[in-house]
């Protein structure tokens, strides 16, 4: 799934328009950024959770 059908999908689900869909969905995602930028893990139980990690290969 792309950005484009998640939108779709989150608009058809909550009676959204695509437009405002996209918006919460950006929303969405730039308080996941801002938390992760402040080294705050963002949880959703059940799904998973967002950190920044440290990754050395």
């Amino acid at each position: 799934m792309n950005k484009t059908e998640l939108v779709a999908a989150i608009a058809e689900s909550s009676n959204l328009t695509k437009t405002d869909a996209g918006r919460a969905l950006d929303a969405t995602i730039n308080a996941i950024k801002d938390s992760s930028a402040k080294s705050e893990p963002v949880t959703f139980i059940g799904f998973g959770t967002f950190e920044v990690r440290d990754r050395f290969v």
